[in-house]
Formats: C-alpha cells, sequence, structure tokens
C-alpha cells in the first residue's frame, strides 16, 4: 500500500543562505503515529509547514494521499489537519464558534453534534460559550486541536502539542491521540517530551540540522541502539576497580558501594557471566543485582551528540 504522505529529496533555503532542510526523504504510512524529534531549528516545524502548504519548498516533492501538495493544494489541505505552536486564536470569539467556523472554512456542512463530540472529548464542552481570550494557555492548546479535528482530517500534523500544558491535559491530549488513530488518522508529532513520544509513537525519526539522521520503529530502535546497565551493589565498599576487572570498563557508583557495567542489548554476548565469575573471584559479597534499560531520550542526545 502506497504511503499516505510521501517526501522525496526536499529542501528548502531562504534568501539569507540559509538551508533549512537538505534532501529530506519519507514515507509516513496511513494509520501510524509518527514522532519527529529533534533539537530547536532542526527543521521540524519548516517541514511541517511545507507538507501542510504555509511555506514553499526550494526542491523536491511532497504528496498527500497521492496529491502533489504544490499543484492540488486545495485537494491535500482536505486531508491535513494541523495544530501549530501558536496559539493563534480570535481572542473575542466563543469556542464553540470558534470550532464551527473552523469546520465550514475547510468546506464541510455544518454538524454541531460532531462538534460537541469533539469538545467533550477535549473536555471544552463547560467552555463552549466562553470567549477565547478567558482561557488559559492550555485550554486554547485544546482549542487549536479541536479546530484542526473539525474537519475531519486523514493525517493530523500536532506540533509541539503539549507546549506549556499541565500533566493533566497533556495525558488526556494523548488518550484522544490514541483513539484518533484507533479512527484510523495518521499522526505526525513533534515533542520536546521525549517519554511521550516513546510511550506513543509506533516510529520515531530523529531530525538535526535539516537532516533525518534515522526512521526506525520505535521497538527496533531500543533494541538496536539501546545499552542496558548492569549495577552490582556490594556488602562492602571498594576504592578502585582491581586489575582483574579492568577488560570490563567498570565504574564506580554510590561512595564505591556499586559497580556499574554497560552493555550492548544488540551483542550476542553481554559479558555479563563473565563479569560476575570475575567478580566472585576477587572475594566480593554481593547484596543486590540490577539491571536498567537506556531510554529513547539517551539515545536521541547521543545520535544528535554525533551529528554535531
Amino acid at each position: 500500500m502506497a504511503p499516505i504522505v510521501s517526501i522525496q529529496n526536499l529542501t528548502k533555503s531562504y534568501a539569507s543562505g540559509f538551508q533549512a532542510l537538505k534532501g529530506v526523504s519519507l514515507d509516513i504510512e496511513e494509520g501510524e503515529i509518527l514522532a519527529l524529534l529533534g533539537p530547536n531549528g532542526a527543521g521540524k516545524t519548516t517541514m511541517i509547514s511545507i507538507i501542510c502548504g504555509i511555506v514553499m519548498p526550494s526542491g523536491g516533492r511532497v504528496t498527500v494521499a497521492g496529491h502533489d501538495v504544490v499543484k492540488d493544494f486545495r485537494a491535500t489541505r482536505e486531508i491535513i489537519g494541523l495544530v501549530p505552536q501558536e496559539l493563534t486564536l480570535d481572542a473575542f470569539e466563543t469556542v464553540f464558534n470558534t470550532v464551527a467556523f473552523s469546520r465550514g472554512l475547510h468546506g464541510k456542512k455544518p454538524d454541531p453534534a460532531m462538534i460537541e463530540r469533539i469538545l467533550r472529548d477535549l473536555s471544552l464542552w463547560d467552555k463552549k460559550d466562553t470567549m477565547l481570550r478567558q482561557l488559559s494557555g492550555g485550554m486554547r492548546r485544546r482549542v487549536l486541536i479541536a479546530k484542526a479535528l473539525s474537519y475531519e482530517p486523514k493525517v493530523l500534523f500536532l506540533d509541539e502539542p503539549t507546549a506549556g500544558v499541565d500533566v493533566a491535559l497533556r495525558k488526556d491530549m494523548w488518550q484522544l491521540v490514541e483513539r484518533l488513530r484507533a479512527s484510523g488518522v495518521t499522526i505526525i508529532l513533534t515533542t520536546h517530551y521525549i517519554e511521550e513520544a516513546e510511550e506513543i509513537a509506533d516510529r520515531i525519526g530523529v531530525i538535526n540540522k535539516g537532516e533525518i539522521l534515522l526512521v526506525e520503529e520505535k521497538a527496533a530502535l531500543m533494541q538496536k541502539l539501546g545499552r542496558k546497565t548492569l549495577t552490582v551493589e556490594l556488602a562492602e565498599p571498594v576504592a578502585v576497580v582491581p586489575e582483574t576487572l579492568a577488560p570490563f570498563n567498570l565504574r564506580i557508583g554510590s561512595e564505591g558501594r556499586t559497580l556499574i557495567y554497560d552493555y550492548e542489548t544488540s551483542g550476542e554476548r553481554t559479558g555479563i557471566t563473565g563479569l560476575l565469575s570475575a567478580i566472585a573471584q576477587e572475594g566480593f559479597r554481593l547484596k543486590d543485582v540490577s539491571t536498567q534499560q537506556s531510554t529513547l531520550e539517551d539515545i536521541f542526545v547521543e545520535l544528535v551528540g554525533e551529528a554535531k
């Protein structure tokens, strides 16, 4: 099945000479959640803006459901929903009217029942007659999502949707994202909250300095690039690592009471068996042994650091 979004050799340069995107290619499958991670200025928002028809590309091609985003602008805008970073709303309009207007703006027939359902899903129904200027930042962020959902997009872009939103609102939003995915909506999100990407995304993309560093299924990425840490808690503290244990590159932690061993999860041999045997031969008495898996944030920091 053809990808619902196809990006081919996409470039964007500005008059100043700055290259925001450098030959980005990416296919996004229908019904998936793709999390796009990258530091500030990496090119995330530029790429989304081009796909959504807000910014013109310098080169390359983007199609959405087979429609070229430049040549078939109207067709692609009917398919795409966008929740931008900026809180750009009419401060003196009510919540209900704002969302209903957004639906009409995209050529959809009035459907008050659907607008009510969206507002209830986003815990906005009790605010339906409230002017936007009277809402908190988090609630206005919800209104932006409601506007995007009002015209029933097949592809939804969430550009830092939980920026400045408290934890409770954030959890509600991600529950909604899960329901949207279940209904067949394709979701592409950018976020600085890497733990969110780790929890809900099907695939992870990392972009830096206008280039895609990788796009991987989350599980495969964690398996391929993840590391584990083995922590050995000792009954008595040690001051230095014995020479016989030097090949394991151990670190001493917790005031000499732990030995820390890093190993690759993808390797055929972890070296743990040999390490524990060597520790026993040294006469160390153990209190506890535990392992910890590296997080997506650890992997992201390492990838971006290598690309500098």
